[in-house]
Order: C-alpha cells, then structure tokens, then sequence
C-alpha cells in the first residue's frame, strides 16, 4: 500500500443491465439479457432490429431545459454517469446541483473520455437535411453536438474542470484506455483527480445497418439469447449503449479529503495487434501484449489474476482470439481463472465497454462475487476457459483484469487490486 498508489473513489454508470451503479451491478448478477427487438430499429428497416438500450430518461427533465436540442444523446449519457460519479465519490457540493463541487482545486481536475463514434444520432438527423433541404438548412448547432470531444468538455463546463480534458478514441477499447491514460497523467502529477471513463450512443438505422453488412452483429432473431459470449452458436455481438465514469486520485489524495477507495488501478496495458482493421491476429498476439503490460505494470505474475471480466463480445473470432490470448498470458494457471462476459446482459456498448466492464470488475473485486455470461448454453469446445454460466459464483480473489479489444487493433487492459 503506497500513498501513490491510483485509486477509484467513485463510479457512476447507466447501462442496458441498469441505470446508477448499483442497479447496473445487479442487472449483470441477474443474468437476464437487456436485448430486446428496437421498434426505431425496425422502423428503419435495418437488416437486425434487436438492440441494447438504457433504461429511458428525459434529458430535459434531468439535465436541464434545452439538453436534448443542443447535446447528442452521447453527451446526455456521459452527464449521467458523471454525475453520479462525483456524487459516489464525494466531491458534490451537496447543493440544488450535484455537478457543483467542493472541497478540490477545479483547476486541477481532469477529465478524459473515450467514445468510438461520438455524436451518432446527430449525423444521422443533419446528413439527410443537408441533401434534402440544402446548405442553409444544416443546423449551427451539427458541429459541436456530434464532435466526440463534446461530451468530455460538456462534463467539464457543467463541473467547472479545468485540469486536462480530451477524448480517447480507440474504437471498442476506449473506455480502458481513457482510464489507462487518467492513470498516467495523475502518476505524472498533471492533475489532482481524473474523471475517466467511456460513452456510446451509436444505436442508429446507419451505425445498425454498417456493422450488420459487415457481418459483425448477429443475426438470431430471438432477443432472449442473441448475445452469448463463448457460446459453440455465437455468431456476432448485439450493439448497445451506456457510459461510465469513475473518480481516479492518488491515494493521499483520497485520503487528504476523507474519501474511502473502493479500488486500485494497480495496472494498465496497451498494444496494437498491427494486424487488421477489423480482425483480430487468431493467437490474440496483440490483447495478450496488452495483458502482460497490464500485469507487468502492476508488479503481477500471471498466478496473481483469479478473475477475468473478457472483452467477450459473442463473436466468433474475438472470443477464439481472446481465448488464445488469455492462455498464452496465463499458461497453466488460465484453468484457475474466473472468466466472464458481461455483454450477455448488456450487449456491446462499443468505446463504452471498457469502461462499464471496469465499474463491474471493481464491484465483483469488492463483493467477491463474479456474474454469470448470460445466454452461455453450450460452451464451444475450443475455449477452454471456466467461464461462470447459470448463478453468480462467489470467488475469493485478490485481483482482477479487464480486457478490451476495439477496431484498428488497439488493446486495453486493466488490473484492479482490493483497496
């Protein structure tokens, strides 16, 4: 234990499996899928119609007059886990508006957000007004709604966060790398306290329809099981949406301002698969790089992982490739790994994923109790992996890994330790 140690003071998160965090856990322990037929979906007549969304809330009402005219549903989302984030953590000045803090010098807090596409839903709508009605008719309001740094900036005017703040874009690895980068900037002394986390709101009939042309989503008609990681019938992810946010300080800090850890980021690993722009290396070459820096990093040898929240997806080659990667990692131990994927539940929340998987590896850590992969029936032969299917397991563990893996080849990984 060191008073530099990075630690998680807080985490807010909205997600398919639930809205704040607690419900979120809770949905993922339940293990019942979020998927569900999407009727905008099936009005835009895409070639999948099943979709994972967050539960329903109106912008206007929680986060002020005019938020869903001026802000993308991605920046709508972002605001929500932030502001729980720094609610959980401690830093709200308790007032009429919980994104007034105290207590912490503005000028060094720091934000950074990952997100994959950014202002989806505002392409789709501006695109076909500019071809039907003209050059003059295309909103002022297109740029900075549909901008994938808005939601990183937003967050910071709301809070008055004047430390660093940029957006991280490494497509489905953006979450974890946001919260790698945080890591780094408050080892090196840039800031005092980091916001750091991921959103996705890329549900659209045009994000739907690319992805389903290119053979990524699945194809199963039935919401109930479509999502199943590891799954011998796996034959793409369901897409879905949601955003995380979690309170990175160093341990005296946290300590300073009477805020109780919930975690340590104790390790962070990035890599490139410098492969494919889709497709993973078959060995997982490039996520198991990722992990062993991430182990590295924390001063780990493989025996001292006892659970693994997997990227997962329910594809057939990332589950393969992420398979092969966690045995070239973990040799003999990988048969002593508790693995899951949450994405039975939540489906994938693309450059939100690392960031909600990190939130539920921090929670399994902390509770000791790692959720079931939701839809596992009958496990491909191939991944010999203890995936935990059915119940939640209870598990004594001392440390957990997240993994990530996004388009481009970029990889994620993140160890957190018992505070």
């Amino acid at each position: 234990m060191s008073d530099h140690d990075i630690v998680v003071t807080g985490f807010g998160v909205i997600s398919p499996s639930g809205r704040g965090y607690d419900a979120a856990w809770d949905g993922v322990l339940a293990g019942a899928t979020a998927a569900a037929v999407d009727d905008f979906l099936v009005d835009a007549g895409t070639p999948v119609t099943i979709a994972c969304r967050v539960p329903t809330f109106d912008p206007d009402a929680e986060l002020g007059r005019g938020t869903a005219r001026r802000l993308d549903r991605f920046t709508h989302l972002a605001l929500i886990a932030a502001r729980e984030a720094v609610v959980n953590a401690g830093l709200s000045a308790g007032d009429e508006d919980p994104f007034t803090l105290a207590g912490i010098d503005l000028d060094r807090l720091g934000i950074i957000l990952g997100s994959g596409i950014g202002g989806a839903e505002t392409w789709q709508d501006e695109y076909p007004r500019y071809l039907d009605k003209g050059p003059a008719r295309v909103s002022p309001m297109f740029v900075p709604k549909m901008l994938s740094n808005t939601a990183a900036g937003t967050v910071a005017i709301r809070t008055g966060a004047r430390g660093p703040n940029m957006t991280v874009n490494t497509a489905c690895a953006a979450g974890g790398s946001a919260m790698h980068m945080a890591r780094d900037l408050l080892r090196a002394g840039t800031a005092d306290i980091m916001l750091a986390g991921g959103v996705e709101a890329g549900i659209t009939g045009l994000a739907v329809s690319a992805f389903a042309q290119m053979g990524a989503l699945t194809r199963n008609p039935d919401p109930a099981t479509a999502s199943r990681p590891f799954d011998v019938d796996r034959d793409g992810f369901v897409i879905g949406e949601g955003a995380a946010v979690a309170v990175l300080e160093t341990r005296a800090h946290a300590r300073a301002r009477g805020a109780e850890p919930l975690a340590v980021l104790a390790g962070a690993g990035a890599s490139a698969d410098a492969y494919h722009a889709t497709a993973p290396p078959e060995d997982g070459g490039g996520a198991a790089l990722a992990m062993r820096r991430a182990l590295d990093d924390a001063g780990f040898a493989p025996a001292d992982i006892g659970h693994v929240n997997a990227h997962g997806t329910s594809t057939p080659l990332n589950d393969a490739a992420e398979t092969r990667a966690l045995h070239h990692v973990f040799g003999d131990h990988t048969t002593k790994l508790v693995v899951t994927s949450t994405k039975g539940v939540t489906g994938h929340l693309l450059g939100a994923a690392g960031a909600v998987e990190a939130a539920f590896s921090v929670r399994a850590l902390r509770e000791q109790r790692v959720p079931p992969t939701a839809n596992l029936v009958n496990q491909d032969p191939e991944i010999h992996l203890d995936v935990v299917t059915g119940q939640p397991r209870d598990v004594a563990f001392e440390a957990v890994l997240s993994t990530s893996m996004g388009f481009g080849g970029q990889n994620a990984a993140l160890v957190f330790t018992a505070a």
